[in-house]
């Protein structure tokens, strides 16, 4: 008789539901998890709305921390009830976009290492399978919680991957419109990098605030000032080093084009949907000398090591972030809290 699990399911836009499914059979290379916290992403929301489009009756969710609970023949590095965190992205490690460093694109299609709740069945639920797990399966330590390596599956990586992506140097201006989930995490990652100004953009207090904990120098609520008119005067009209992106809306990049000084980099870390457009005055015409750089969550056993080293020196915090928790029973209610940004939410934690 095949084992059920109960698990968060893609019915059809706008309807995330609880089911119950099949608990996967593990090959040669797979890990079977089985979860003990995961959360929902800014990327579910537009899976639920229809945005981003995945198969009906697909599991979704892409952040699991849990205990192994059964390994394929094939499978080193680990063994069967070890804590482990899984990232975002699980890339192969053997094709040519993972051997040329670009592990994010696996499979040398666009976006080809996220799989977990997009190409394959995700982790809001019980159990989910790890593919090429040797490549995938990170412990975590003993001391480190659940929560404190929840974001290092895709927020932290992803956020500090904006960091890193800009080229942040010691002594740089930095500029990051949105303080959601990702927004904190880049700045951290800015902090991290050695900026010595960072300024922090929203219109929700409590994330300007968060932002202060994290690293920003300087606040901007966009209901209250003109951020852009604000940074260039932090900055003496000479614009920032760096300006990362990471809402994903037109405003946000073309404000980020804006205090961008000459030469600056503009790292994007939005997922945008429709058309964006370059405004000519603010990319001057194409001849600023300006660099733009998107990146996907960079995933994979080594960078999911080393965020948890991160994690463990003290070097930062990101527990704060998780500000409501749900069991997976309350799943339908935890996105609806999620997808309508009540109650302060910043991220939420789901136990199986």
């Amino acid at each position: 008789m095949t084992q059920k699990m109960k698990a968060a399911v893609f019915v059809e836009p706008g309807r995330i539901v609880l089911d119950e499914k099949p608990v996967p059979d593990v090959g040669p290379g797979d890990a079977l998890v089985r979860v003990t916290t995961t959360t929902i992403c800014g990327t579910d929301v537009h899976i639920l709305k229809g945005e981003y489009p995945v198969e009906r009756g697909r599991i979704v969710g892409h952040e699991p921390v849990g205990v192994v609970e059964k390994l394929g023949a094939a499978v080193t590095g680990c063994r069967e009830g070890q804590r482990v965190i899984v990232g975002a992205i699980t890339p192969c490690g053997q094709c040519t976009s993972c051997l040329d460093g670009h592990q994010a694109q696996c499979g040398g299609k666009a976006m080809g290492g996220w799989r977990l709740g997009n190409t394959i069945d995700g982790c809001q639920a019980e159990y989910v399978l790890v593919p090429n797990a040797t490549a995938n399966l990170t412990p975590v330590p003993q001391g480190l919680s659940d929560e404190q390596v929840l974001m290092c599956p895709d927020i932290m990586s992803t956020g500090f991957g904006g960091a890193e992506n800009g080229q942040i140097k010691i002594g740089d201006s930095v500029a990051i419109f949105a303080q959601g989930p990702i927004g904190l995490c880049a700045t951290a990652g800015a902090k991290l990098k050695g900026a010595s100004l960072i300024v922090t953009v929203d219109r929700v207090a409590e994330r300007l605030a968060m932002s202060k904990q994290l690293g920003a120098d300087v606040t901007v609520n966009y209901r209250n000032l003109d951020p852009v008119a604000e940074i260039l005067r932090l900055t003496d009209g000479r614009g920032v080093d760096v300006a990362i992106e990471a809402l994903g809306t037109q405003q946000t990049f073309e404000s980020c084009l804006r205090v961008l000084k000459p030469g600056g980099i503009l790292s994007s870390l939005g997922v945008y949907s429709g058309k964006l457009t370059l405004p000519l005055d603010a990319f001057a015409a194409g001849l600023g000398d300006h660099k733009l750089i998107t990146t996907l969550c960079p995933g994979g056993k080594e960078r999911m090591r080393r965020l948890i080293n991160v994690v463990a020196s003290g070097r930062v915090d990101l527990k704060p972030l998780v500000t409501h928790r749900f069991k997976l029973d309350q799943i339908v209610q935890a996105y609806e809290l999620f997808a309508n940004q009540r109650d302060g939410v910043l991220k939420v934690a789901i136990t199986p």
